[in-house]
């Protein structure tokens, strides 16, 4: 049976319209961070319509929507100002677990991401072992029914929030570092763990140091054969990297930006010129609509089981930088005062000082997840060869 595409968007722009409680829609309409608290509250809505987990299939609790779906999906959420579903657990480990878990790990471990139970962060990098992932040095060894944890994680986001982590330990040590890996699943809550806040630039607070010491787990929380998460690790970061929301939600920002630049030249009038601004905005565009049709052609070679290749790399390093090009772009809008409003008293609702934090914030675009630089060198490697 064909999908009525346009009475698909319709359902969806109706749900968004009277589900997604306008104290929420205000927090993204302003480009304002969103909480725990924001996120948790519209995945039980979505959870409760049937639509949780969008990108999952429906014997896993997802709707099981074709690519087009979940692209429409995407778009029609960020249009109306919802927030977007929280990443760590449906679009990272969830995946994993769908593709890697036992039948008892998913019975135990997704219903609880899809109601909002379990907030998850990401127990990737360490100090020393960043872009360099393989080169990771906490460890995990077995006793018995349990494995004990040693070690730290760094640049750790919600740790502080999250009472879960999924995260990579070495379980032996091998010639290739990419062997002896394993993926763990941790409740936050377990003895030994220490989490540390990390200031960053931007004022907010994201960022933690984590430590484990003799922190013991059932061995049962091993995602996937011992020794082989690095296969485990690969299939998430395709995943990290290529998240529908990405395009949809820089779609937003720069419709945020075209706003906030309108406003600015009204308020201006002939006193200042914007047409530097607006040229570069239409640049913006032309690269949110080239990531939009790299992002579908993406989607549905992960659909159809096909090599994503370097598409990932390509996707991430043209969102991060133009969200980066974006702020800039609101940061000449709103002028120089902005830097002012920063420094205002805390808790204080100042507009120019959300555009900052959003400068500051998408310095880490090109970072988070992997540099541009390490992303630029897979790109070479799959044109020119190692």
């Amino acid at each position: 049976m064909s999908i009525d595409y346009a009475a698909f968007r319709r359902e969806l722009e109706e749900f968004a319209r009277k589900a997604c409680p306008p104290e929420i829609r205000a927090v993204v309409a302003a480009g304002q961070k969103v909480t725990k608290r924001e996120y948790q509250a519209w995945q039980k809505i979505c959870n409760a319509k049937g639509w949780g987990a969008p990108s999952w299939p429906k014997e896993a609790g997802g709707t099981g929507w074709d690519i087009k779906q979940r692209l429409i999906f995407e778009e029609v959420m960020a249009e109306s100002d919802c927030p977007p579903l929280y990443h760590h657990g449906l679009g990272h480990i969830g995946p994993v677990i769908i593709r890697f878990g036992t039948t008892e790990q998913k019975a135990r471990l997704l219903p609880r991401i899809l109601d909002g139970s379990d907030w998850y962060c990401q127990g990737y990098s360490e100090p020393g072992s960043g872009s360099d992932l393989a080169s990771l040095q906490t460890s995990a060894r077995r006793e018995g029914d349990e494995y004990v944890i040693n070690g730290q994680k760094i640049w750790t986001s919600h740790a502080h929030e999250a009472n879960m982590i999924y995260m990579l330990v070495r379980t032996s040590k091998e010639p290739k570092k990419q062997d002896g890996i394993s993926l763990l699943v941790v409740p936050m809550d377990t003895q030994g763990i220490t989490v540390r806040p990390i200031k960053s630039i931007d004022g907010w607070h994201h960022l933690n140091e984590v430590f484990f010491d003799e922190v013991r787990v059932r061995a049962d929380n091993l995602l996937g054969e011992e020794g082989k998460g690095w296969t485990c690790a690969k299939y998430l970061l395709e995943r990290e990297r290529l998240p529908p929301a990405n395009v949809a939600r820089l779609e937003l920002v720069r419709r945020q930006v075209t706003r906030l630049v309108d406003e600015a030249a009204a308020a201006a009038g002939a006193r200042r010129d914007f047409s530097t601004l607006r040229h570069k905005l239409l640049l913006c565009e032309a690269d949110v609509k080239g990531a939009r049709v790299l992002m579908a052609n993406a989607t549905d070679d992960m659909i159809h089981q096909r090599p994503l290749g370097v598409q990932p790399s390509v996707i991430k390093m043209i969102c991060g930088e133009c969200a980066q090009r974006l702020t800039t772009i609101a940061l000449d809008a709103v002028g120089p005062q902005a830097a002012q409003r920063f420094l205002a008293d805390a808790g204080e609702d100042v507009a120019e000082a959300t555009w900052i934090q959003n400068y500051m914030f998408t310095r880490s675009r090109t970072i988070a997840g992997g540099t541009a630089e390490v992303q630029r060198n897979v790109v070479a490697n799959e044109l020119f060869g190692a």
